[in-house]
């Protein structure tokens, strides 16, 4: 992780020498869309804290954990496909989910579907797209979803 602090400070520099008021504007624009988001961010993260908290350990593995591979993809798949999160909560939610015993692979599925596949989303993206685009859009999504995870369970030897 240090490095890629490292090639940001550079990149920065950079951006800095090529032209100080796109910099300093891009920097100002960067911080005001940060204190936009934190809020948001912070509550959904203690909202979740909570949700974890009451749900007890054992619970959680039982779905996504201990059982059959195959089957907490399942569930994995199904909660990501419900839910509906943007990749900067999702991604704290799989830290927690790790810590906890979590497979990769199961956390890739449910990331993955989290972020791609929409049931929440289908009234919107139907009355935009049409219900054939969103349908299709929706399962080719958990198509790339499932095929991610099994790469990953492949990477991670989870699947061996």
């Amino acid at each position: 992780m240090p490095y890629l602090y490292g090639i940001t400070g550079l990149l920065l520099m950079l951006s800095f020498c090529a032209s100080k008021d796109n910099t300093f504007s891009a920097i100002k624009l960067a911080t005001k869309k940060f204190f936009t988001i934190i809020p948001s961010f912070l509550n959904m993260l203690i909202f979740i804290s909570i949700v974890f908290f009451l749900i007890p350990d054992e619970t959680i593995l039982a779905y996504l954990g201990n059982g059959n591979k195959f089957t907490a993809l399942f569930f994995a798949t199904s909660f990501g496909s419900i839910t509906l999160m943007p990749g900067f909560i999702a991604f704290p939610i799989c830290g927690i989910l790790r810590a906890k015993g979590i497979s990769y692979m199961v956390l890739s599925a449910f990331t993955t579907t989290m972020m791609m596949v929409g049931i929440l989303t289908y009234p919107i993206e139907k009355a935009y797209f049409g219900a054939k685009v969103t349908i299709i859009r929706n399962l080719l999504s958990l198509l790339t979803a499932l095929i991610v995870a099994l790469f990953t369970g492949l990477f991670f030897g989870e699947l061996l």
